[in-house]
């Protein structure tokens, strides 16, 4: 049996949660507009012997899908959280139960996931692409992508960090036990066992920063003081909380409850939050204390002894990028940035009145259901069409909201795409935030049409199963982007203007996230860069450079995936002048998915071919 591992060895939580991150603004040279690549996609081999190529191709294309097929099994019941959020019924495919509650972070575990990659690669190299489908060729051509990428981390394992301010297991896995659908009685029983089981969980962990800290990679006292003060919020007190609240309200989703059992569950789940969930964090708190004064590096990824080339394999794993090295990727996003500045520069010059009316700009609707119904219309014309699917909107806790992201798209089940949860965080700090984009983001057509659209397209399980960041964020911050483009309320001026600041925004945050994990860029570097083009104060500069030491690659994944998707936008746009249609190109990055950006570029580079023939 084969494994995918990422180095994440939490990896359901990067694959369910997508969080949206809110940024602010800056400068540089310009390289080529379209990163080269010469790759293309597998072309067919020709033979004499027709009928023996047939009978091989066939032979060879049953064994892929066999493969494939037990991979997905494999992976998708791995721990239960896994098998849960993927399968709502897991029986269709002879799933009867997890393997495990949690992932293992043992050095056993980490060392049988290093074998099983290296047996995955060896039976993904045994395949003839030749003789493989249409469809099968990509799979195959993603996954090689996959363990190539992988393949940068290899002894570095230690170089992970599960713990992080708001992206982190402790942050995430809370909102994953509030969201756990219960169908069936099991289901409850599942998640009692989960609760019960989180101790260990969070010890598991503990055990792994501890190796972390004996080899001299332990973070540093501030951000482990930034992790104990989100564990702090989930110290939950007994009776009304966020979790008690979830709970009755999945139980009267389970049919032939009476109120006896209910009573009896309520019981069983006050116990073990008091008895497991709490002490779990309580544990996280205390752990995490006793190892201040380990960590030596105050600084990003690069001052720890390998570091770099650990932040090399983060780049290249977060974003999927075609960039051939991450200095060539920097030299792309300054020019993006600069671009971006230049327009607005430009804008300001020719609409002075714009500057007077950034604090009073208002989108026509303002409510979340609102917004939404009006994205589904507006995005119509140049977006394919989405089968029918519901979304429900839901607050974040407000003992969460410090510890959590501006707002984020639950996905949905691999065989229940209708039913969608979007979080709105409505914590002050995010005031500023356009919610109307937002939602873009994470609804329509951002993530959520994205996830559904996909899920429908494609028959290939473990394709559904795969998840690249670079990818999913990219889309979505691409069509935020676009968002403040749509006939929304906004002058087109207006529009144009917070499109390209966002891009701004979001680009210094790209920039300043290479400068201080990859280049070791100080704080003073940092507010001297901030104050000489932006006049940041002191407070903002600290906060920026924490987000980025403590989140290395995490900005990266939003900026980079847009800018690979613009690039080859605007590639076509001049390449096919008229003929270009926007609908067309939408429908081509959306039909092959999630997927790392080198193995997107070639069969963009077909697409282009086929639109220039008008095929």
């Amino acid at each position: 049996m084969h494994k995918i591992y990422r180095q994440t060895t939490c990896s359901v939580l990067a694959v369910l949660l997508f969080v949206c991150a809110v940024l602010g603004g800056c400068q540089v040279k310009r390289p080529a507009a379209t990163p080269q690549t010469t790759q293309v996609p597998y072309q067919e081999e020709n033979t004499d012997n027709y009928e023996h190529y047939e009978e091989r191709s066939l032979e060879e294309q049953t064994r892929f899908k066999k493969e494939m097929e037990e991979l997905f099994i494999s992976e998708v019941s791995d721990t239960q959280v896994n098998l849960h959020f993927m399968l709502k019924d897991p029986s269709r495919y002879g799933i009867t139960h997890a393997r495990n509650l949690y992932p293992s972070m043992s050095q056993e575990v980490l060392d049988q996931n290093l074998q099983s990659q290296q047996e995955l690669g060896g039976l993904l190299d045994s395949f003839d692409p030749a003789l493989l489908t249409e469809d099968q060729r990509m799979t195959l051509r993603i996954l090689q992508s996959y363990m190539d990428t992988e393949e940068k981390a290899r002894g570095l394992q230690l170089y992970h960090q599960p713990l992080a301010v708001t992206i982190g297991v402790q942050a995430q896995l809370p909102i994953l036990l509030a969201e756990y659908a219960f169908y069936t009685r099991q289901d409850i029983e599942d998640y009692l066992e989960l609760l019960a089981g989180i101790d260990e969980y969070y010890q598991d962990i503990m055990d792994y920063e501890k190796r972390k800290a004996d080899a001299g990679l332990m973070m540093s006292d501030r951000t482990i003081d930034h992790i104990i003060e989100s564990c702090e919020s989930f110290l939950l007190t007994p009776g009304e909380n966020f979790m008690t609240e979830t709970f009755d309200s999945r139980m009267e989703e389970v049919e032939g409850l009476t109120q006896e059992d209910k009573d009896t569950y309520r019981q069983r789940h006050a116990e073990a939050l008091e008895q497991d969930f709490v002490p779990a964090y309580q544990l996280l708190i205390d752990g995490l204390t006793a190892l201040k004064g380990t960590g030596t590096n105050d600084g990003g990824q690069c001052g720890y002894p390998e570091g770099k080339a650990y932040y090399e394999y983060l780049v290249y794993s977060s974003t999927g990028t075609s960039y051939g090295s991450v200095d060539d990727l920097l030299e792309d996003v300054e020019y993006t940035m600069e671009d971006a500045l230049i327009s607005t520069s430009l804008l300001l010059r020719q609409y002075p009145e714009l500057i007077d009316e950034i604090d009073t700009y208002a989108f026509c609707e303002t409510e979340p259901e609102a917004i939404m119904e009006e994205l589904k219309t507006a995005t119509q014309k140049d977006y394919p069409p989405l089968p029918a699917c519901s979304y429900t909107f839901k607050m974040v806790p407000k003992s969460l909201e410090l510890s959590l992201s501006p707002a984020f798209y639950l996905v949905s089940p691999l065989d229940d795409y209708e039913n969608n949860t979007i979080y709105i965080n409505g914590n002050p700090r995010f005031a500023g935030s356009d919610l109307y984009t937002v939602i873009a983001h994470e609804g329509y057509p951002g993530h959520l049409y994205q996830n559904v659209y996909f899920h429908t397209q494609n028959q290939e399980d473990i394709r559904k199963l795969l998840s690249f960041a670079g990818f999913s964020e990219g889309w979505a911050t691409y069509v935020e982007r676009e968002a403040y483009l749509l006939d929304n309320g906004l002058r087109p001026e207006m529009g144009q203007l917070l499109a390209d600041n966002y891009m701004v925004s979001l680009g210094l945050h790209a920039c300043l996230d290479i400068y201080i994990n990859y280049k070791g860029w100080t704080r003073e570097q940092v507010r001297e860069y901030l104050q000489r083009y932006y006049n940041q104060p002191d407070s903002a500069v600290e906060s920026l450079y924490d987000a980025m030491v403590e989140n290395p690659a995490n900005y990266l994944s939003y900026y980079v995936g847009c800018m690979e998707i613009r690039n080859m936008r605007r590639t076509a746009e001049e390449q096919l002048k008229d003929r270009f249609d926007l609908k067309a190109f939408h429908k081509f990055i959306l039909d092959i998915g999630d997927a790392p950006f080198d193995v997107i570029q070639a069969y963009f580079s077909t697409w282009l071919e086929e639109q220039k023939e008008g095929k």
